[in-house]
């Protein structure tokens, strides 16, 4: 018997051996399997982080920057453009529509006005090629005792040649009233001051200002106000890809080359939103 268990000892010795070798390997293959699992899981949660804003971030550009000279000439519908909302009809005096960011920054502003007793309504948004040209023709019939050039100097007093304004791009609006007279005394008055030292704020500028800087272009609008960190990339788009020629397809069109109207309207502009970029991180 004595010899029975000392032969068996080294087949015990063996199989302890190789058990303890096969504890170690299932150890070993468990540690594997573990690390990769940590390992994309940190590798998700880093690409998570930093793709995140990057998708919102191009979101946003499609949203607001899908400009073609289609767009910044007007020609096209904003009414079914999903970058165009309506007015609520608390704050419009008609149906009128806004690019949303345009939009959602006008609320905060008229909100913040409120407390002040201050009520802004929007009188005109947006306005693409054919609602202009539309302004166009009627003042251009109603001017038809002129010569063809000082009719549409004398439109261009306060309207846009089609294909030149801004109020295609649903950045710009028009507030109150139409005339600078009502912003000089009374509740126009508290508005228009509010605004001067407020609107700015909020993004928006009083784009055509008097004209004792030099500014060129239409005459002062007291009630016209831009949402300049958009309508800026708006109009560095244009003066990039929009030429004379483009300009066209109602009567006078061909005025425009005579007149300058991309550079002395469409670029005369304050110099506030003109230098709007170069304060901008």
């Amino acid at each position: 018997m004595i010899e029975y268990f000392i032969n068996l000892k080294p087949i015990l010795h063996n199989q302890m051996k190789q058990l303890a070798i096969l504890l170690s390997f299932i150890a070993l293959v468990t540690s594997c399997i573990d690390k990769p699992e940590k390992t994309s899981t940190a590798l998700k949660t880093k690409t998570d982080i930093e793709t995140l804003p990057k998708l919102q971030k191009n979101k946003s550009s499609k949203d607001t920057l899908n400009i073609t000279k289609e767009f910044v000439l007007g020609k096209f519908n904003y009414k079914t453009d999903s970058t165009f909302v309506k007015v609520e009809p608390k704050y419009a005096t008609k149906e009128i529509y806004l690019n949303h960011l345009v939009y959602q920054a006008f609320l905060k502003m008229a909100k913040a006005a409120k407390k002040d007793s201050i009520d802004l309504k929007i009188l005109s948004g947006t306005r693409n090629f054919y609602e202009q040209k539309a302004i166009w023709q009627r003042k251009w019939n109603t001017f038809k005792d002129l010569e063809p050039l000082e009719r549409a100097k004398r439109i261009l007093e306060y309207s846009s040649m089609p294909s030149t304004s801004r109020h295609h791009w649903g950045t710009d609006m028009d507030l109150n009233s139409l005339n600078n007279s009502y912003f000089n005394s009374g509740k126009g008055l508290k508005t228009y001051q509010w605004l001067l030292e407020h609107a700015h704020s909020f993004g928006f500028y009083q784009v055509y200002t008097n004209k004792n800087n030099g500014r060129t272009g239409y005459n002062e609008e007291k009630w016209h106000w831009s949402f300049v960190p958009l309508a800026s990339n708006y109009l560095e788009f244009y003066n990039a890809h929009i030429k004379i020629e483009d300009i066209s397809e109602f009567e006078g069109s061909q005025l425009a080359k005579n007149l300058h109207v991309i550079e002395d309207y469409v670029n005369g502009i304050a110099n506030k939103a003109k230098e709007y970029k170069q304060h901008t991180p």
